[in-house]
């Protein structure tokens, strides 16, 4: 992100009608000096890495640029990104603020809190800069750096593949189990639509008796699979496969694991800004009621799943009921069909057995 640097000053009668109307142009906080921390604005024209919709509706004192001078001390720094996050409205602003700048230093988190007197560099500031810059218009800290944690793994994500959730370790827990109850038995898993790999990878690291198949219909998602595959070192357990669903596979799986799209179309709209500014909305969207490509999966599983074989789905927060009526629906020989709750309490997963 190119940073303009103005050398013009303003002669000193002008100044304090200078600052008067950046103060009411940009909002509060300004003017402000600490720690040799300087927080210049420009205008939004100037700016490059803008709203990847060009959007110019947000207010205009989130439209500025942020910036860090060099030589700032760890601590000060911190304190600084962490304000200027929470006022543009991001909740974990002081956790955001942390991650960011061990990134930018290339150091764990860990490391900042003994380190709060070392110094950044210029280069580091002006990548730390860049970064908060970002994430004040609500960019997922994950795409920032790069990385997200989940199931224990270190996974490479970004903005090709949705960001792996908490509520998805359910999972991997039931295909895990489901695992270790008949190892050392082999037992092929089919994860279908695996966009990073992270189910494929969690339920490989755990179960040493599962082979995984992981399909996806976009090459985009599984070169983002493939790098978390090799960086894992479980080639030998997943194999990924592009394709549509259940298509790709090459016989009949004992498990079939599933994340898919199930957002509805006119909910969309009113998922939070990080999500459906920056996620792809290929991932999230699945037609007027959330079911279209839950519906496609249901109806092939017939002849891709061996006799006996489990489902695991994972559905939106509130169609828990109506996805017992569509697989009751498609698959009337299903048996076994469960629906469980996560630790919200929401809807979050559907088993069953063919």
């Amino acid at each position: 992100m190119a940073i303009l640097q103005l050398d013009v000053r303003p002669k000193r009668g002008e100044r304090r009608t200078r600052r008067a109307q950046r103060r009411e142009a940009t909002g509060p906080n300004v003017d402000k000096f600490t720690s040799g921390i300087f927080s210049q604005f420009f205008p939004k024209d100037n700016q490059q890495h803008m709203h990847p919709n060009g959007g110019s509706d947000e207010p205009i004192w989130q439209q500025v640029v942020w910036k860090l001078m060099p030589d700032t001390e760890v601590g000060p720094a911190i304190n600084a990104a962490a304000q200027r996050l929470e006022e543009a409205g991001i909740p974990t602003a002081r956790l955001d603020a942390q991650v960011i700048l061990a990134h930018a230093l290339g150091v764990e988190r860990t490391w900042l809190f003994a380190h709060y007197e070392y110094t950044l560099t210029a280069e580091q500031a002006d990548r730390y800069t860049e970064l908060i810059a970002r994430r004040m218009r609500h960019e997922p800290v994950a795409y920032l750096v790069r990385r997200k944690e989940f199931y224990g793994l270190d996974l490479y994500v970004d903005r090709r593949v949705l960001i792996p959730r908490p509520e998805t370790e359910m999972l991997v827990d039931t295909v895990v189990d489901h695992a270790n109850t008949i190892a050392p038995q082999r037992l092929v898993v089919a994860d279908v639509g695996t966009g990073s790999g992270a189910i494929a990878l969690a339920v490989a690291a755990n179960a040493p008796n599962a082979q995984i198949i992981a399909t996806d219909c976009s090459q985009d998602a599984l070169a983002v699979a493939r790098t978390n595959v090799e960086r894992l070192a479980l080639a030998q357990q997943v194999e990924l496969l592009e394709g549509d669903l259940l298509e790709p596979l090459p016989a009949p799986a004992d498990v079939v694991v599933a994340n898919l799209p199930y957002v509805n179309s006119a909910d969309y709209g009113c998922l939070e800004a990080d999500v459906r500014e920056y996620e792809p909305r290929t991932a999230l969207v699945a037609g007027p009621e959330g079911l279209d490509v839950i519906t496609r999966l249901l109806r092939q599983l017939p002849g891709r799943l061996k006799p006996g074989g489990l489902v695991v789905l994972e559905i939106g927060y509130d169609q828990g009921e109506a996805i017992l009526e569509l697989v009751e629906r498609t698959l009337p020989q299903a048996t076994q069909v469960d629906l469980r709750k996560d630790y919200q309490g929401h809807d979050r997963m559907v088993t069953f057995t063919l």
